[in-house]
């Protein structure tokens, strides 16, 4: 259905105790499509007989004769579970909650352990869908401008209606409590690329609380468990992050409703083994203060403002959240309408609070301080982990093929083959609904904004939105006199410079005016590719934030002191921040693999390329890894002052606002305001030894005609022109501790505004929804796989938690081959485009009206001659830019894997081992 319909979502969640399925569209024939998909989808699926291939996983090659033929498992859920457990923090959270709750539903893995999958039978799926995705068991949410009769009516009519209702006996228990605190321990794999490889240990503590389906008590406990870990000023964040015992909080830390009982988890990952004792002493210590002391009431409101924030904030997965957000409660028979009553709840808790003046600190005394229902979780590595995780996998395999008679391999041996030709044959969708081309809408609603000029150089944008009384602020400032040396530290940079203090404000001091003014500030770096050349890009940083209309000058007034004055002396705190930002980095790379591999096949194809990589990709999480193992931080602390010259001044800056017209033209004097007060008016011009031989000025308004300007006109950008950039191949293989791979090729292609992007763009959805899917996820039993075709310009083949590597690269090159054959239909092609159409007219949240203008330069006269041309798609078209682009020899191709050890690629020497 994802080429079949305008979806703006579409997935499935598998939580501890419940699936969940949702999915949006803005279509209401697409709407009642995808309803019905999804009701025969739940209640009414195709489990097929097919004893040696579920959902989960499949065994290949069991010779019919050959008893000791190898037996490989190859299935999607199998190797998604692998991947999953690649990650550490993951692996930690779900035996926190396995041994936190061990006597039901929780004590067990809900999406699968791999070492066990293979056990699942045919009779024991069938068996446990028919009680537990029953209708007598199921709940509806719907969020939107729809009749909500037509969607009872057409949920009575096609499922409810053919069920008697049974009782599914699905319920989950109270936990027993225990009468003494438990210890336990567990092993993982090393991580390679661990701010510090000697300090590698996680502790924690968890406290089991109260039911969830008590909506105030489960509304205080998260309040109170934001005061105690969030942010520099909680008492936990000093005692334990600030000391720099670890490198960042354990995972899981705070607290989680996710299950029938709430729990709360507080320690550290990243430390010595002999640290548990001191960590221990620590949490113990921090208990028994805030009992005493209690929360200041500045750090109560800060905390409340954020919850007024979040109630106004819009998001385009808005009713996604909600649905979310009462799930866990309604599934175990609480009330999703009282979940929602966020304003009286708030009202409740002040006037508990007004009551009793300890009534915070009683809840600590009675979760932490007298619950005995507590868990110490540590977890250390081990060198063999995934040594002999890989031995226990293989042994379980030799059991099941010594386990079958002749007529069983014969069986297996002969379904398989029936199972590949199968895989083989296009499937028969006819079947399913589908939108069709003339269901969509020619034209798309325009979003008007309006453009001021600042000394008639700073652009601000302005963009009039029913924001419900929230002001968003973007800022974007070019790096182009920023030294090549200062460029590696710039994520470094955005990373702390709203986390050290300002004017004169400490850090912490910092982060309680950010939670009590505003709703976030970010600040991120941006590569953004020019429209019409591959080889011209700008380079800067973004800054955003958002607040409350009431809460405007404050918010630009921080904004003014961040630029003016950031704080830069404070060395212990910047280690704390590196340590911090080096372990995430390292702990998120088994959850994106693909995307460090694919910026990486990307390197050496764009002149943005190198950039994108030093920024985003594997170079800039062993850069910081590097910068995390330097015993002193004095040489990095001086660099950030001068990253700061360059970059925190309003020369070469844009603006942008997006917020209700009545709050405009206040916005608007706060903006000039900003931009007047900080570096640059006013100062000598000089150029920053800045090249200006590969500086190329375009006009801001993608209208001018022509774009180009004369340097010195105020509505411009300032980009980075190479016209001597030659794109060269790469192949790259990282080695890395994971049971399985992620891959990516990437091809040079065009820009946003030639003609041949869109004819890529559906080419990318053809490949990924008729090629791909089945040759990769099918076949292969990669979780996930297919092409991307991003603003960038490249064209990218990609795979995700893959138990292949080469085979997968072949299986990119034979997509290629299918499609410059023509292998496809008109309804192919329809429904390429019907994917393609589900991007362009995805929804835009208020916040971001108008972002891709502003950042980009793509005006809605742009975007209406895409749409047009995404129309005139057609077969010759498609056939054409295969052919022209993705020819070996054509065009310059880049490859890159992340994974484990692999002997034919070590063979040989077009690829670089990293």
């Amino acid at each position: 259905m994802l080429t079949r319909s305008l979806a703006t979502f579409m997935n499935a969640f598998t939580a501890s105790d419940y699936t969940m399925y949702p999915f949006s569209t803005q279509n209401s024939k697409d709407f009642q499509n995808l309803l019905s998909v999804y009701l025969d989808a739940v209640f009414f699926p195709c489990l097929r007989e097919l004893d040696f291939w579920q959902e989960g996983w499949r065994l290949e090659h069991v010779s019919p004769d050959d008893p000791g033929s190898p037996l490989v498992f190859k299935g999607v859920v199998f190797n998604e579970m692998k991947g999953v457990f690649a990650n550490n923090e993951n692996l930690y959270a779900q035996h926190l909650q396995n041994k936190l709750l061990p006597d039901h539903t929780y004590s067990v893995i809900s999406g699968g352990d791999p070492l066990h999958i293979p056990k699942l039978t045919w009779e024991e799926l069938k068996s446990f869908h028919a009680t537990h995705y029953h209708p007598s068991n199921a709940r509806f949410f719907t969020y939107g401008d729809m009749p909500l009769e037509q969607h009872l009516q057409q949920i009575q009519e096609e499922a409810l209606c053919k069920f008697h209702n049974i009782d599914p006996g699905t319920s989950v228990p109270i936990q027993p409590r225990w009468n003494e605190p438990r210890e336990c321990h567990v092993t993982c794999g090393p991580d390679s690329l661990a701010p510090d490889p000697a300090k590698q240990t996680t502790y924690s503590v968890s406290f089991l609380l109260g039911d969830i389906t008590d909506s105030f008590e489960t509304f205080t406990l998260s309040l109170l468990s934001s005061l105690l870990v969030s942010g520099p000023n909680s008492p936990f964040y000093k005692a334990l992050i600030d000391t720099r015992i670890g490198t960042d909080f354990s995972p899981s830390v705070g607290y989680d409703g996710s299950t029938r009982e709430a729990c709360f988890s507080v320690g550290l990952q990243g430390i010595a083994e002999h640290d548990i004792k001191t960590v221990k002493q620590i949490i113990t210590k921090i208990i028994d203060e805030v009992i005493e002391n209690g929360f200041e009431e500045e750090r109560i409101e800060a905390l409340l403002h954020k919850v007024e924030i979040q109630l106004k904030h819009q998001t385009t997965h808005f009713g996604l959240a909600l649905a979310t957000y009462v799930a866990t409660n309604w599934n175990h028979d609480g009330d999703p309408v009282e979940m929602l009553r966020i304003s009286e709840k708030v009202t409740r808790f002040r006037q508990s609070l007004k009551d009793n003046p300890h009534f915070l600190q009683d809840k600590v005394k009675q979760y932490f301080k007298e619950n005995p229902h507590q868990m110490a979780l540590s977890m250390s590595p081990d060198v063999g982990y995934l040594e002999n995780q890989t031995k226990v996998e293989k042994g379980k395999l030799q059991e099941k093929v010594n386990s079958l008679s002749l007529e069983e391999r014969q069986e297996i041996y002969k379904k398989g083959l029936e199972l590949i030709a199968a895989q083989s044959t296009s499937p028969d969708s006819s079947s399913l609904p589908a939108l069709e081309i003339s269901d969509i809408q020619q034209t798309f609603p325009l979003t008007p904004v309006e453009m001021s000029y600042v000394e008639g150089e700073v652009p601000v944008q302005y963009c009039s939105q029913p924001t419900n009384g929230v002001v968003y602020f973007k800022a974007f400032t070019n790096l182009n006199t920023l030294p090549e040396e200062l460029k590696p530290y710039v994520p470094l940079f955005c990373n702390v410079i709203t986390r050290m203090g300002c004017g004169n404000l400490d850090y912490r001091q910092q982060d309680q005016q950010i939670e009590l003014k505003t709703g976030g500030m970010a600040v991120s770096p941006k590569i953004l590719q020019d429209n019409d050349n591959l080889d011209m890009y700008e380079q800067g940083v973004l800054f955003t934030s958002l607040c409350l209309d009431r809460n405007l000058p404050d918010m630009m007034q921080l904004w003014m002191d961040i630029f003016n004055s950031p704080r830069f002396e404070d060395e212990e705190h910047l280690r704390v921040l590196v340590m911090m930002a080096a372990q995430e980095l390292a702990n998120g790379i088994p959850d994106s693999g693909h995307q460090y591999a694919a910026v990486r096949a990307g390197k050496t194809l764009t002149s943005a390329g190198r950039l994108q990589e030093m920024f985003n990709g594997i170079s800039q999480v062993q850069h910081m890894k590097r910068i995390a193992e330097k015993p002193e931080l004095l040489t990095v602390l001086r660099k950030l002052p001068r990253i700061k010259m360059h970059l925190l001044s309003n020369e070469n800056m844009r603006c942008a606002v997006n917020a209700t017209p009545q709050v405009i033209p206040e916005a608007s004097k706060e903006v000039e305001k900003f931009i007047r007060n900080i570096p640059g008016f006013g100062k000598k011009k000089k150029d920053k030894k800045l090249n200006r031989s590969n500086i190329t000025e375009k006009a801001l308004n993608p209208e001018e005609a022509g774009g180009e300007v004369s340097a010195g006109s105020g509505a411009t950008k300032k980009l980075v022109f190479e016209p001597t950039f030659k794109a060269c191949q790469m192949k790259t293989h990282f080695q890395l501790p994971f049971p399985v791979n992620y891959v990516s090729e990437c091809v040079r292609t065009v820009p946003y505004m030639h003609p041949d992007f869109i004819n890529l763009h559906v080419l990318a959805r053809l490949l990924t929804a008729k090629f791909l899917h089945r040759e990769i996820r099918e076949k292969g039993g990669a979780y996930g796989g297919g092409v991307n075709l991003s603003h960038s310009g490249l064209f990218t083949f990609y795979s995700y938690r893959d138990p292949n590597s080469i085979d997968t690269i072949s299986a990119f090159r034979r997509s290629v081959d299918w499609a410059k054959a023509g292998k496809f239909t008109q309804e192919d092609i329809d429904e390429a485009k019907l994917s393609v159409f589900s991007t362009v007219d995805a929804p835009v949240a208020p916040s971001d009206k108008g972002l891709d203008r502003f950042l980009y330069g793509i005006s809605d006269e742009m975007k209406q001659k895409h749409r047009e041309q995404l129309f005139a798609v057609d077969h010759d078209g498609l056939v054409g830019v295969a052919n022209k682009y993705l020819t070996t020899g054509h065009s310059t191709w880049g490859a890159a894997i992340l994974g484990p050890e692999n002997e034919s690629i070590a063979r040989d020497p077009t690829w670089i081992q990293r």
